[in-house]
């Protein structure tokens, strides 16, 4: 018996060293994919953190040598220079009231124009569907011209209604092509099952089947939102005075008067950054779970 247990006392140890090297070579393994996950990271996070430096920097340090990451006299009169600017806080007011009317408008007519596309068939659904995702492929500078001349003579150039109908072009496609294929690939057992109990086809719609289609309501809801709030071509095109200007047009006007003339004002430019970026990020945070879901429930068919 003790010489049994004298045999597996080593087998032990040897086993115990071999996980310990499989251990320890996997980490090794492992070391360049977590060394390349953090250069992606800063490269990606090291913008938005020197924004926020020059956001708190000094005026008279902004550009001080050797640099600074970070400011030994940090402030926030670049941030109550923004907020006092009433031109500022119209902007934001006018993108919010854009970005969301966008949003909701292009939900509402991309559910009914996805629920028609992907669940019932008609001659010419196939090429309806292509013709669709074909807008997404024109650059914003292509329809500009053409956008412009109807937007005069709709009378509607200079008001806000000018950017909600053109920032259509670019979210409406997106939405409705992202949209068909969740209601693609939902069971046709659920509908028959509401026909069945009495549901009319739009009871079917908005009771049964776009509870289902949320993750990708949020999704493209979320990203149609973005792409509004960020815009800056058609907002430059379509509005001339102050009163009409977005958050990106009102952060490319930033040009506070000085004793020697005219300059940029990097840092209220970055504190208007910041602000404008907060609202993005919070909004992803809080709906990040319903976005991977919308991002990957395409993906796989069954």
């Amino acid at each position: 018996m003790t010489t049994a247990t004298a045999r597996t006392r080593p087998t032990e140890a040897a086993g115990e060293r071999s996980r310990a090297q499989s251990t320890l070579i996997g980490i090794v393994r492992r070391i360049p994919f977590y060394l390349l996950v953090v250069v992606i990271a800063v490269y990606l996070m090291f913008p938005f953190y020197w924004a926020f430096r020059s956001s708190i920097t000094p005026n008279r340090d902004l550009f001080a040598t050797p640099v600074q990451y970070f400011p030994e006299n940090p402030t926030l009169d670049h941030y109550r220079a923004v907020f006092s600017d009433d031109n500022f806080m119209r902007a934001l007011l006018n993108s919010t009231i854009v970005a969301a009317s966008v949003t909701i408008l292009a939900l509402m007519i991309g559910a009914f124009a996805s629920y028609a596309i992907g669940r019932f068939s008609f001659r010419g659904r196939t090429p309806v569907l292509y013709i669709v995702l074909a807008m997404t492929m024109f650059p914003q500078i292509a329809v500009l011209g053409s956008l412009y001349t109807l937007i005069t003579e709709l009378g509607l150039f200079n008001s806000l209604w000018s950017l909600i109908l053109t920032y259509m072009i670019f979210t409406l496609p997106f939405t409705v092509w992202v949209l068909t294929t969740f209601f693609q690939q939902m069971p046709r057992e659920l509908e028959e099952a509401a026909y069945v109990d009495g549901a009319t086809p739009f009871q079917v719609f908005y009771k049964v089947l776009l509870p289902l289609a949320a993750p990708g309501l949020v999704t493209t809801g979320l990203l149609a939102f973005i792409a509004a709030w960020n815009e800056f071509l058609f907002a430059l095109s379509f509005t001339q005075t102050p009163n009409k200007f977005t958050v990106t047009l009102a952060i490319f006007r930033f040009e506070p008067q000085t004793a020697g003339g005219f300059e940029i004002a990097w840092g209220q430019i970055m504190a208007a950054t910041i602000i404008i970026t907060l609202p993005l990020i919070i909004l992803t945070l809080i709906f990040q779970r319903r976005i991977l879901a919308g991002l990957t429930a395409g993906a796989v068919k069954g």
